[in-house]
């Protein structure tokens, strides 16, 4: 398995900079940049590219409809050519409440912009005239003067696509389309009807499988020293689950509660999005078991870290993004140096 994680540039620069300069000492294998609501993800990985060598980088990810296709390729094939090989295209459709709510863009036939835009990707990446006449992209647009172009830069290297995804729907679409999968909210013992399924389904009607696509999956990384040091670090990670099964997307659309519903926690899930949605959000925590926690992280002592990455492995994860737990920039580093360790022992 290969070693990664994910960073977002905060209101301490210098100091997410230097957190990645170092993973790469450390020997990380690839650095993804998250955009979300937060800074553009291409600035950074311009910068970062500059102040590393090796590592591979990666925009984890850009909200397709926010950018044009073309765009979007024209920004893939300049950071590309810019590091040398190393960028690592990583694009999702988001959700309501940051397309709408943020971007005023609808949210609206996510799966069919998404289909769209990676084939007008492709087609930008092969170097001839972009055309295109689709439900939701149409070039050059027609009744007007303007004729099919090329750009006039090329990349002079691969740039592998990888897709974040949740739902079956788009799931399949990764398998056809994608070079990798940028999950989340996983557990291990319950992905194969939750996800692997509808991945596979999605290779088989390209012609391909797994082994061709990269399964890049995230947790956070914690190592607790005894039984009541990881007691506490378990409860001081409910209240983020409660968020992402209660806040995350809008009141009707929420992609990680439906993950864990199909992964064998539905009555839960429901529950605590109905308390968060109503404001009781210590109520919601409350729902969240110990099981919970730890089935969708690395967080243990080593041996249970180490245990669980052999699952991962098992289960079919190729790269795992670390999340590493340290209240200081030394203390994520020194996580993340072991979890590296561990991954490369697995």
């Amino acid at each position: 398995m290969r070693a990664a994680t994910t960073v977002e540039l905060s209101a301490d620069v210098a100091q997410t900079v230097d957190f990645v300069v170092e993973a790469e000492r450390l020997g990380l294998d690839m650095c993804w940049v998250a955009e979300a609501w937060g800074a553009d993800a291409p600035s950074a990985l311009g910068y970062l590219a500059a102040r590393t060598d090796v590592m591979l980088l990666g925009s984890g990810v850009m909200q397709v409809g926010t950018r044009s296709p073309v765009l979007v390729a024209q920004t893939a094939i300049t950071l590309s050519n810019l590091s040398g090989g190393r960028f690592l295209l990583g694009l999702g459709a988001s959700g309501p409440q940051v397309m709408e709510g943020l971007h005023g863009i609808a949210f609206h036939r996510p799966l069919s912009r998404t289909r769209e835009t990676l084939e007008i990707i492709r087609q930008v990446f092969e170097g001839g005239r972009i055309s295109h006449s689709g439900r939701e992209f149409q070039i050059p647009r027609p009744g007007g003067e303007a004729k099919p172009m090329r750009l006039s830069t090329r990349p002079e290297h691969p740039i592998p696509i990888y897709l974040a995804t949740l739902s079956p729907a788009m799931l399949r679409l990764t398998g056809r389309l994608a070079d990798g999968w940028l999950g989340t909210s996983f557990v291990p013992e319950g992905a194969d009807q939750a996800y692997f399924a509808h991945l596979d389904e999605g290779l088989a009607d390209s012609g391909r499988d797994r082994t061709e696509l990269d399964i890049c999956q995230g947790a956070e990384v914690a190592f607790a020293a005894d039984e009541d040091a990881l007691r506490e670090m378990v409860a001081g990670r409910k209240a983020e689950l409660a968020f992402s099964l209660g806040g995350m997307g809008s009141a009707s659309t929420n992609f990680y509660n439906q993950a864990y519903s199909r992964q064998g926690w539905s009555d839960v899930a429901a529950a605590v999005r109905e308390r968060w949605q109503a404001g009781d959000r210590p109520g919601a925590a409350a729902l969240i078991s110990d099981e919970m926690v730890l089935a969708t992280t690395l967080i243990g002592t080593e041996d249970m870290v180490r245990a669980r990455l052999a699952v991962w492995r098992d289960a079919g994860v190729n790269t795992v993004r670390l999340y590493p737990a340290g209240e200081t920039l030394d203390a994520k580093l020194a996580t993340l140096g072991r979890a590296i360790e561990l991954v490369r022992a697995t």
